[in-house]
C-alpha cells in the first residue's frame, strides 16, 4: 500500500490535493448513493401507505362478511338466567320460553365421623363403582343409580385413618389408568368431629359413583349420605302440547338457540330469552371501515403532498400509482353502488344460477358519504340504523356487496404496492452493486495518484540534490 505523501520537497499539501481530486472522481458514486437513499425513503413511504390500505381491506372484509350482519344481542327475563349472543353464521333472531326444571350438579357423598384422627376406625378396603344417576322413579325421594363399567377396589393402608383413606381414593385409577374423577378430603366440624367428603370433579348425571364398604363406619354407626349428580334440564314451551326437555351436563346450553348461549343457576319457571339483531354492532363494523379508509387517505395525502411555500415535496410527490389509489377510494363512495346479485333460479337450465344487476345508488342509504371537501369518508350511524330498521334485507345485501367491492379494490392496491416495492428493492440492489464497483475503482485511482505524487517528490528531490552539487562546484571554480 502506498503511503500518503505531503510535499517534503515541493512544499505542496499533496494529501489534500489527492483528496480533492478523489471527491471529483467520486461524483458518480455519490450520485448513486443519493439514488439509493431516495429509493429507500420511497420504500418506507410505500410500506407506510400499504399498512393503512391493508387495514381498509381487513375492515372491508369484516363488513362484507355475513357473520357481521348476523350480530345479535340477547336478553333474559330472569336475573338467574344469562343469555349471551355468540353470533356467527348460524345466529338467528327469535325468542324462547322455558322452565328451568333442574340445574346441573356434581355428586357429593359424606361420612360423618366422631374422630377424624382415629386409627383403625375404617375398613381395610372400600369399593367405588362408577355409574350414572336417573330421576327418582319410585317416588322414594332417592334418585336411581345404574352401574357403568367395572368397580374399583381401594385398599386403605394402616393405620386406616381418614387421611390414609382420602389419599388412597385420590390416587386410585381404573384398570386402564384413568382417574376416578373423585376428590376426597376431611373437614373438621367441631374439635375432632368432622366429615369425610367425596366430591365428583364433573357435574352431570353421567358422572356418578357409589361407595360400598363404609356402611356403619360413621358416627354412631351411620352410613354415608349421598347427593346425586344431576343434569341441568330445561322444559321448553312448558304447559303446551309442543313441550319438550333439553338436558346438559353443565348449566350452560349452547345449541338450544342458534347464536345464543344460555346459562342457568337455579330452578325457575316462565323464563323468556330473546335474541334480536344488533344493528349497533353492525354500525360499528361500518364505522371501523370508514375510520380505516380515512387513515389511508390521510397517509396518502401526507406522503404525496407538495409544500408551495417551501417548494419541497414528500417522498411520493408526483407518484401516479399512489395518487390513483386516493382517487379510487374516494370514487368508491362518489360513484354510488351497483352490484350483481345471484338468484336461486336457473331460467335457461344451463346449470348456473341466474344473476341480476342491482343499482343500489347513493351510499348515503348506508349512512356513508364524503366530507364537504371530498377528501374523507363520513358515516352516520343514525342514518344507517333508520335504513336498516326500514328494510334490513336490502341494507344487509348492499352493505355486504360494498364491503366485498372495497375489499377487492384494496387487495388490488396492496398487491400493486408490493410489486412497486419489490421493483425498488431490485433497483437498490443494482445501485449498491455499482457503488461497490466504484469503491474498487476509487481505491485504485487513489493509489495511482499517491504513486504519481510520490514519484514527483522523488524527482524534485533528485533535481534539488543536483542543483546543490552544481552550485558547490561553481563556487569552487571561483
Amino acid at each position: 500500500m502506498t503511503s500518503s505523501v505531503d510535499g517534503l520537497v515541493s512544499g505542496l499539501s499533496t494529501t489534500s490535493m489527492i483528496n480533492q481530486m478523489m471527491q471529483v472522481e467520486a461524483a458518480g458514486q455519490t450520485k448513486l448513493k443519493t439514488k439509493v437513499e431516495k429509493a429507500e425513503t420511497a420504500i418506507s413511504s410505500y410500506m407506510s401507505v400499504n399498512t393503512k390500505v391493508k387495514a381498509v381491506k381487513v375492515a372491508a372484509d369484516a363488513m362484507g362478511n355475513l357473520a357481521a350482519w348476523r350480530s345479535m344481542k340477547a336478553s333474559s327475563t330472569s336475573p338467574t338466567v344469562t343469555a349471551t349472543a355468540t353470533g356467527g353464521l348460524s345466529g338467528m333472531t327469535g325468542n324462547l320460553k322455558f322452565d328451568v326444571t333442574s340445574v346441573a350438579r356434581s355428586q357429593t357423598s359424606i361420612l360423618e365421623v366422631a374422630d377424624t384422627t382415629a386409627e383403625g376406625a375404617l375398613p381395610s378396603k372400600i369399593t367405588i363403582q362408577p355409574g350414572k344417576w336417573s330421576p327418582d322413579a319410585d317416588n322414594d325421594g332417592v334418585d336411581e343409580f345404574t352401574a357403568v363399567g367395572d368397580p374399583v377396589e381401594v385398599t386403605i393402608p394402616e393405620p386406616r385413618t381418614m387421611a390414609k383413606m382420602t389419599a388412597a381414593v385420590n390416587s386410585a385409577t381404573t384398570a386402564d389408568g384413568t382417574s376416578l374423577g373423585i376428590r376426597a378430603y376431611t373437614v373438621n366440624t367441631s374439635g375432632n368431629e368432622g366429615v369425610v367428603q367425596f366430591s365428583g370433579m364433573k357435574s352431570g348425571a353421567a358422572n356418578g359413583f357409589q361407595i360400598t364398604g363404609l356402611e356403619g363406619f360413621g358416627k354412631d354407626g351411620a352410613d354415608p349420605k349421598t347427593t346425586s349428580a344431576r343434569d341441568a334440564v330445561l322444559t321448553v314451551n312448558p304447559g303446551s302440547t309442543a313441550a319438550y326437555q333439553v338436558s346438559s351436563t353443565t348449566n350452560t346450553f349452547s345449541t338450544l338457540m342458534p347464536g345464543v348461549t344460555i346459562s342457568v343457576t337455579k330452578e325457575e319457571e316462565g323464563v323468556v330469552v330473546d335474541a334480536a339483531s344488533d344493528s349497533t354492532a353492525i354500525a360499528d363494523k361500518i364505522q371501523a371501515m370508514v375510520t380505516a379508509a380515512n387513515d389511508a387517505l390521510t397517509e396518502i395525502a401526507a406522503q404525496t403532498k407538495y409544500d408551495v411555500d417551501t417548494k419541497k415535496g414528500s417522498p411520493l410527490t408526483g407518484d401516479f400509482t399512489v395518487r390513483q389509489m386516493n382517487q379510487s377510494l374516494l370514487s368508491a363512495i362518489s360513484n354510488g353502488l351497483s352490484y350483481t346479485k345471484t338468484l336461486t333460479t336457473d331460467a335457461d337450465n344451463d346449470g348456473k344460477k341466474d344473476t341480476v344487476k342491482v343499482d343500489f345508488g347513493s351510499l348515503k342509504q348506508l349512512g356513508i358519504t364524503l366530507s364537504k371537501d371530498g377528501s374523507q369518508f363520513e358515516f352516520s350511524a343514525s342514518d344507517f340504523n333508520d335504513a336498516y330498521v326500514k328494510d334490513p334485507t336490502k341494507i344487509q345485501e348492499a352493505g355486504m356487496a360494498f364491503g366485498s367491492q372495497l375489499r377487492s379494490l384494496t387487495e388490488g392496491q396492496t398487491n400493486t404496492i408490493t410489486r412497486v416495492v419489490t421493483g425498488r428493492k431490485t433497483e437498490i440492489k443494482t445501485l449498491n452493486d455499482q457503488i461497490d464497483n466504484w469503491d474498487v475503482r476509487l481505491a485504485t485511482r487513489r493509489q495511482a495518484l499517491q504513486r504519481q505524487y510520490s514519484a514527483l517528490e522523488t524527482s524534485l528531490g533528485n533535481l534539488k540534490n543536483q542543483s546543490s552539487w552544481l552550485s558547490g562546484q561553481l563556487a569552487g571554480l571561483g
